[in-house]
């Protein structure tokens, strides 16, 4: 009872900052009428009309508040990390569209190295009874497969987060209790999810130059989601390939696995 607790005092200690945060803000330049309230536009986007007006907001208030922007960003990216709560990918899209496919990318694999980081120390700190007992088979099955992998380790947790099915909120939560070093864990996220962070960084920096919905489907955006496309998934070719000759991989038991969807 003691760990859910002092899980629960966590989580709400972070909530409580984060709202402050993005409450208190700094006067900006307003868009719409004197009496709207600011605070109530920086919610997480649950879709892309959502995404799209917090990015326009955001990328208007950006102009005279650059580091409050990038600070307030990179907490709300952490928090959801950290207690592994669904809709990062909405963050990475949202980390193209104010930042630049770069600089955006650069962020959001820092971002989701530390956040999912952090998950794995609340879990490790609070979270083992609770995984086991609620995941026992899941757990029991990624057990073996770690073990029957332990000498290509890093290899093997690569293979996983390239693979596009990976539940990498169970990855995060599991890995203190499969005795996965923390060094291992944390380069596998950084190296493991470019491709997945790559592709959402551009769609957010082509969709933030879009401006109709005719231009979605112009030649030039086709093409530049295609190369993004061909270019994510390179390094998952090879892994898939190194993987085949050196890691012990069981068809039906991956595939229980893998069974949800991938959502940092």
């Amino acid at each position: 009872m003691r760990p859910l607790l002092g899980l629960l005092l966590v989580f709400a200690g972070c909530t409580f900052a984060l709202y402050v945060l993005s409450t208190r803000l700094p006067r900006a330049p307003r868009r719409g009428s004197p009496e709207e309230p600011e605070g109530r536009l920086l919610w997480f986007p649950s879709d892309l009309a959502e995404l799209r007006e917090l990015s326009e907001v955001l990328r208007e208030y950006r102009k005279e508040h650059q580091a409050y922007v990038f600070l307030l960003f990179c907490s709300a990216y952490l928090y959801k990390q950290g207690f592994a709560i669904p809709g990062s990918s909405f963050l990475n899209v949202l980390a193209g569209a104010l930042f630049g496919p770069w600089l955006g990318l650069v962020l959001c694999c820092i971002l989701t190295s530390v956040g999912a980081t952090c998950c794995y120390l609340l879990s490790s700190i609070f979270g083992k009874q609770l995984v086991v007992s609620y995941f026992p088979d899941k757990v029991a099955l990624l057990q073996r497969k770690v073990e029957e992998n332990r000498n290509s380790l890093f290899f093997f947790l690569l293979f996983l987060r390239l693979f596009p099915m990976t539940p990498n909120w169970f990855l995060n939560l599991s890995a203190p209790i499969l005795n996965i070093p923390i060094v291992q864990f944390f380069f596998s996220v950084l190296i493991g999810l470019i491709p997945y962070n790559f592709i959402c960084v551009q769609t957010g920096s082509i969709l933030s130059t879009l401006t109709s919905l005719d231009a979605l489907f112009s030649w030039e955006t086709v093409f530049k989601l295609l190369a993004i496309a061909l270019v994510a998934l390179f390094p998952g070719t090879l892994i898939k390939k190194f993987s085949q000759k050196h890691l012990q991989m069981n068809e039906p038991s991956n595939t229980n696995l893998i069974n949800s969807r991938k959502d940092t």
